[in-house]
């Protein structure tokens, strides 16, 4: 279609069809009008407007009722041409809205016309087009108080499509027109800058509708969430643009108390509003009611977008009007407020953004007025906060708790003149301290023990992030949301910042002091007073207000440092120490006393003995919660102070050290975090290396406690973890206090021999792992079925290769002769003859410089400090408790690994322990058992030959009688066997008999008590760890003996027939040669398997 650029061709083109219209007004016509307007340019259509819009209007005037699809015709088209076209007469600009206004009217309702929606929505876009239209500054003379009447119906009109129609699409179409009516718009087509005078004009031109469009809105955005999130926005944004604009404190400061005299009609100007201070009074009161309402519907809106414009709305009205609406501050900044804590992260970011704004702008603090009311509801709310805090769920709490925050960042450094007030502030510490009362009833917290041995942390990076990102779980009374646990956090760092810290930190020390039960919550109260006072993590929305000096900062921890050390807050009672009246009761009631006993039984016994009372678990508990709190602060304070607390390390790393050796989890946990935040705070690298940097006064105090082990009963425990988080270069500095332990040790051994022993496995462990023994070719340590058959299978035997290359009948002599020594030998029957000529064959190489007597080098101290510790442990082998016992046997297990490489120093003092050990292997409880076996094992591994004729004499006949008498109950025994001390003790004898075997080189008598007490656990009856183990002492002795092992195997289950290699040797007959299989038949065919 060709394009008619010029007016001329235009108008000749569009003449015959505008006069059609003219004469029939059908929808043909309107749509052939509008189709020729597509062809016609915008700079033609703009000088033709007023010759197209006379058709399009005749239609819209003539009298008579007409169709509504033509009305609609009708309005499209005139909206297509203003589209296209600038309206530049005012009076044209009235006369059409009037007319596309008018197409709603129903002149017998006040509601708008019933008819079609298609027809509404082409007249909302009608209107928005032709305000859009007016050009330049015809906009603004469209304003005039003239036109009020029909501005008045186009609102109240657009306004009812917005609350009554169904239709999303008309509802959210009918507000933009409003904005645009009301001068909201946010396009470029309107002028962004108004100067005073048309503000005024405007401002009293909107006064008027102001009641209508406010309570309008407000049933719009009150209603049904149904409705759809966009419309209630879009009615919050008029809403608020709106007020903000019509009760603006600028304004209406220019406003004179005296009306001018209208120069209008008197119609019109009754309807006209002079805004005074009268008027701005009663309107600001109304518009109180309207806004309690819409915050009250819209802050608990399902929709994050409906919240996030409520704090736009807040924040326009509080900036604008905050003299006129003073009586809406409360409300608005309680809404504010309370979306701090949004779940939406949106809603929280601009809430933050909005209120760090009011704090420039000075809105609270530079207002009297607001700041009077934030006092005063602060001071109401600390009031109810007791009652509060009792009577409302988690969401009440957490609701509540957001408001006291947005309190106390909004009234800022102004918040201590609510705590310069002694009634105030204990209503509000009383609300604090009951609200954070833990639950200390559940018995896990004093159970749960740390029996493991190992290094706390290696590193501070990990605390490098805030420290307390990693805080322990804590179970409080009154509420279960962490939600609340963190804003009660929020509030106290806040008050720490904001309020005066010596008055809080001496409030919150006088109810530390008042009541047990108060001591935890004042103590994490104090521990977030001090974080926030540093200003960590802290919002700050005044920038003016000055924090707290480093030196009162550190003056303030310095106190408290001391008052959670002190020796009445620091050792408290947190589990039952029986350790100097505990007796060997296990001795003295049947059970497991020894792996020569026949049937494993275990008893509970009672202590009728101990009565005088004992704490109770809540108060054992509450003492552990105590402590993990004070621990918890130390950290807190080295994060607040950074490297200050440098010069508190003297007060703060030995009582930290003491409870990470702490045999509580809980506890031990809260000082590892401590250390680690002091690491990170001061500038440590790592534990080590804050150990090590402060050993010398660590030490000192250790040695000087050790002398008063009756007033410092935990003084072993800062030793034992130093040595546990450390490294060698640890040892030069702990050496001679070393001594003063064992020193110690010799003289309190009856009495503490318990935390001695504790610290003598740390040390030896440190020694086992700093000092590692090069020349040790591997730990006595069990392989899988499958690395040790393959092993084998790439082992042949010596007299498998002679055969196989030249299997001579000189070889075969000298292979029996060869045998038949042996068995002499492993049965003790040699000759003195015999002796000597191995002593002979021996030659004596003697040096030409190997002149008089050797001179030993000195032992290395780590040998020193092994041998010695050793010693020790001989005599507490013998201890009347069994946890000593226990203890002993793992440090003498240690001992031998560190020893090993130093023959002359271990083999006597194993020679000493050996009738200790035996004595725990045979007649002692089956857990000291367990742990006798382990130090035999070590010992066999480490002494080997040194070992084979006591063994053999002393421990294997036991060994194997046991294993032999207990055959037949695992046999019978449930699932449940498997979980008792009998079950666990076999299957250590069974795995430790097979390396033993193999390191000792047992001789064949020895070998056949083995596997005639092993044989029986091939049973498929056994439990099948216990066929396993075994499976894996017959693998051990394959490699010292495999004929003799194949041929006891074949006389279990033969799985072939043997025949003979020569016809001249008669048929080898075996007791398994039978064919029938028997239970033992899986386990041999295994077995068979792996010989080569």
């Amino acid at each position: 279609m060709a394009v008619f650029d010029t007016p001329e061709e235009a108008f000749g083109v569009l003449r015959p069809i505008c006069v059609q219209l003219t004469k029939t007004q059908t929808v043909e016509n309107v749509e052939q009008l509008q189709a020729q307007l597509q062809a016609v340019s915008d700079s033609a259509l703009q000088e033709l407007q007023q010759y197209i819009f006379f058709p399009l209007r005749f239609a819209l005037k003539t009298p008579g009722p007409k169709r509504e699809r033509l009305i609609q015709s009708v309005v499209e088209c005139l909206t297509f041409v203003l589209s296209s076209t600038c309206v530049k007469e005012q009076e044209l600009l009235q006369e059409l809205f009037s007319e596309l206004s008018a197409c709603l009217y129903s002149p017998n309702s006040q509601k708008p016309a019933t008819v079609s929606e298609e027809l509404k929505l082409a007249v909302i876009r009608g209107l928005s087009t032709l305000m859009h239209s007016a050009y330049g500054d015809i906009i603004l003379t469209f304003y005039e108080p003239s036109i009020l009447p029909r501005l008045g119906f186009a609102v109240s009109l657009l306004l009812g499509l917005a609350e009554q129609e169904k239709s999303k699409q008309i509802k959210i179409a009918a507000l933009k027109c409003l904005q645009v009516l009301l001068f909201q718009c946010d396009c470029d087509d309107h002028p962004r800058s108004l100067d005073e005078l048309d503000q005024k004009q405007l401002g009293d031109l909107f006064a008027s509708f102001l009641p209508g469009i406010s309570t309008a809105l407000t049933r719009v955005i009150t209603g049904d969430f149904k409705q759809g999130h966009n419309i209630v926005v879009c009615s919050l944004k008029i809403f608020y643009r709106t007020v903000s604009f019509i009760m603006a404190d600028e304004q209406l400061r220019r406003v004179s108390n005296v009306q001018a005299k209208p120069t209008v009609e008197h119609r019109i100007a009754k309807l006209m509003v002079h805004r005074e201070a009268t008027w701005v009074k009663n309107t600001g009161d109304k518009l109180a009611i309207l806004l309690k309402t819409i915050i009250e519907g819209v802050s608990v809106h399902p929709h994050w977008k409906v919240r996030l414009e409520l704090i736009k709305l807040v924040e326009a009205l509080l900036l604008k009007c905050s003299q006129s609406l003073v009586e809406s501050a409360g409300p608005l900044l309680k809404a504010l407020v309370g979306l701090l804590n949004d779940e939406s992260p949106d809603v929280q970011a601009q809430c933050n953004k909005v209120l760090r704004h009011f704090a420039d702008q000075k809105v609270v603090v530079g207002n009297r007025a607001l700041a009077d009311f934030l006092s005063e509801h602060l001071h109401s709310l600390a009031t109810a906060l007791p009652r509060l805090m009792n009577s409302q769920d988690d969401q009440g709490k957490f609701s509540t708790l957001s408001l006291l925050l947005g309190y106390l960042k909004l009234l800022g450094p102004k918040v201590n003149f609510v705590l310069n007030s002694v009634a105030h502030l204990q209503r509000l510490s009383k609300a604090l301290i009951q609200v954070l009362e833990l639950d200390v009833a559940d018995i896990k917290i004093v159970e749960e023990r740390r029996w493991n041995s190992g290094h706390l942390s290696a590193s501070a990076e990990t605390s490098a992030t805030r420290p307390w990102s990693q805080m322990q779980r804590r179970y409080f009374r009154f509420f279960t949301d962490e939600r609340v646990f963190l804003l009660l956090r929020q509030i106290c760092q806040l008050l720490g910042f904001y309020g005066n810290l010596y008055l809080l930190v001496d409030h919150f020390m006088e109810l530390y002091h008042e009541s047990v039960v108060y001591r935890k919550q004042a103590a994490m109260i104090l521990n977030e007073l001090i974080i926030g006072a540093a200003g960590l993590e802290v919002e700050n929305l005044h920038e003016k207000h000055v924090k707290t000096s480093p030196e009162e900062l550190r003056e303030i921890v310095t106190s408290v440092l001391e008052e959670y050390t002190s020796q009445e807050n620091w050792y408290l009672v947190t589990c039952i120490e029986a350790e100097e009246m505990e007796e060997e009761l296990t001795m003295k009631h049947s059970g497991l006393e020894a792996i020569t006993s026949g049937t494993h039984t275990c008893q509970v016994t009672s202590f009728p003995g101990f009565s005088k009372p004992s704490p109770t678990i809540c108060s054992m508990n509450s003492n552990i919660w105590q402590l993990c709190i004070q621990l918890e602060g130390i950290g807190h304070f080295a994060y607040a102070l950074g490297a200050d607390f440098r010069l508190l390390l003297m007060s703060a790393l030995y009582p930290v050290l003491e409870k990470a050796g702490d045999q509580t989890l809980l506890i031990s946990q809260a000082a590892t975090s401590a250390m680690m935040d002091i690491c990170h705070a001061c500038g440590y690298d790592s534990l080590p290396h804050l150990i090590n940097q402060n050993a010398d006064y660590l030490v000192n105090g250790i040695s000087l406690n050790l002398r008063h082990l009756s007033l410092h009963p935990h003084t072993p425990k800062v030793l034992e973890v130093m040595l546990r988080n450390s490294d060698a270069s640890l040892l030069p500095l702990v050496a001679d206090v070393i001594q003063d332990v064992l020193a110690t040790l010799d003289q309190f051994y009856d009495k503490r021999a318990t935390s001695f022993v504790g610290v003598l496995h740390a040390l030896l462990a440190a020694l086992a792992q700093w000092f590692p023994d090069t020349g040790d070719l591997g730990q006595l340590q069990e392989q899988s079925v499958e690395e040790k058959g393959s092993h084998l299978s790439q082992r042949p035997t010596a007299l498998e290769k002679g055969l196989e290359n030249t299997a001579t009948a000189e070889d075969i002599k000298q292979f029996v002769l060869n045998y038949l020594k042996e068995k002499d030998v492993a049965d003790g029957n040699v000759s003195d003859f015999d002796n000597e000529e191995e002593e002979q064959s021996v030659p004596a190489h003697v040096g030409e410089n190997d002149i008089g007597p050797e001179v030993e080098p000195p032992l290395p101290v780590q040998i020193q400090i092994a041998t010695n510790v050793m010693e020790r442990c001989i005599h507490l082998l013998s201890a009347r408790s069994l946890r000593v016992r226990l203890q002993v046997l793992d440090v003498l297990d240690l001992c031998v690994v560190v020893l090993q490489s130093h023959q002359n120093q271990l083999l006597p003092l194993a020679h000493r322990t050996w009738p200790s050990l035996v004595h725990r292997l045979t007649n002692d409880d089956p857990l000291a058992v367990l742990r006798a076996f382990k130090v035999l094992r070590t010992l066999g591994g480490k002494c080997g030959d040194f070992l084979r004729s006591r063994f053999c004499k002393d421990v294997l006949p036991k060994l194997a009688g046991s294993l032999v008498s207990q055959a037949p109950v695992s046999a019978r025994a449930g699932p449940v066997y498997s979980h008792t001390l009998a079950f666990k003790l076999q299957l250590a004898v069974l795995q430790g008999l097979g390396p033993l075997c193999e390191r000792l080189d047992l001789g064949e008598g020895d070998l056949n008590k083995v596997a005639g007490a092993c044989l029986i656990y091939l049973s498929a009856k056994q439990p099948m760890k216990l066929q396993e183990a075994a499976r894996r002492v017959f693998l051990h002795l394959m490699k010292v003996d495999p004929d003799a092992t194949w041929f006891l195997l074949n006389e279990l289950y033969c799985p072939q027939q043997l025949t003979p290699p020569h016809p001249s040797l008669q048929p080898v007959r075996l007791w398994g040669a039978a064919g029938q299989r028997n239970p033992f038949t899986a386990n041999v065919l295994l077995l068979l398997q792996e010989l080569p």
